[in-house]
């Protein structure tokens, strides 16, 4: 199971080492493309796989379902990490989510997934949603926990 968080250095040649934990969970193929909220979305293949099924069979007339055809297809690149735990990423990946090269990124496992997001974003998006979610207390209601 991919969580936890993890905050590494993009090195200058614009390649992130993937956490020792995450890389004992990963398969040898990944795809790398957009993810939402301006982050970077890194999918096992299996995981993948079951995506591109589920978008598959949005029709094509369906506006929404193109769109996210658009967003996570035109922008995913297959790879494997190297031999060090390394993966590279794309110049236009890296500059969706604002992530610089020799700086840090924060690395988040969120089970099936992993999202690499710029620190000030991350921070941003987390203070929003930790608001919200001490507001709500019906998500968790819906869980039946």
């Amino acid at each position: 199971m991919l969580m936890g968080q993890y905050a590494y250095t993009l090195d200058n040649k614009g390649r992130l080492t993937m956490p020792s934990r995450f890389r004992e969970e990963l398969p040898e193929q990944l795809i790398i493309t957009k993810g939402f909220d301006q982050c970077v979305a890194v999918y096992p293949i299996h995981v993948w796989r079951e995506l591109t099924q589920r978008i598959s069979a949005l029709p094509l007339t369906d506006y929404r379902g193109r769109e996210l055809r658009r967003l996570l297809f035109s922008e995913a690149v297959d790879f494997q990490l190297d031999k060090q735990g390394r993966m590279l990423i794309p110049d236009r990946l890296r500059e969706f989510a604002g992530l610089e090269l020799s700086s840090e990124v924060q690395i988040v496992g969120l089970e099936t997934i992993i999202e690499l997001w710029n620190p000030e974003i991350w921070q941003a998006k987390d203070s929003q949603r930790r608001e919200a979610m001490a507001d709500d207390p019906a998500i968790w209601s819906s869980l039946n926990v």
